[in-house]
């Protein structure tokens, strides 16, 4: 069982920046493929960024550019540094684990509200 715990959320001006954090339970977390997805209100979750074992990154293409997925195995956290944020980047951010080779992501954190004001 994998817990993951998101933290770092909250209210910034259009512009500005946040970093989230998620911590993970777990002996391998070297291992996971790790990722964060969004959800804004009345919309369909999406993939905003994700990092292998290896440390390829891929990124959302609204998110390109401005947006950085890192991870630290040492503390079995991974980050999202989110710079330049506009208004639509308002969701609730999830943090997710893949723990196997392939297949979906199977273990979820609880969310963390990111609310940019115009």
């Amino acid at each position: 069982q994998v817990q993951l715990v998101e933290s770092g959320g909250g209210l910034v001006q259009a512009g500005g920046s946040l970093r989230l954090s998620c911590a993970a339970s777990g002996r391998t977390f070297s291992s996971y493929t790790m990722a964060w997805f969004r959800q804004a209100p009345g919309k369909e979750r999406e993939l905003v960024a994700a990092i292998t074992s290896g440390g390829s990154t891929n990124y959302a293409v609204s998110v390109k550019g401005r947006f950085s997925i890192s991870r630290d195995n040492a503390k079995n956290t991974v980050y999202l540094q989110m710079n330049s944020l506009k208004p639509e980047d308002t969701a609730v951010y999830y943090c997710a684990a893949r723990t196997r080779l392939t297949g979906d992501y199977n273990y979820w954190g609880q969310g963390t509200q990111v609310t940019v004001s115009s």
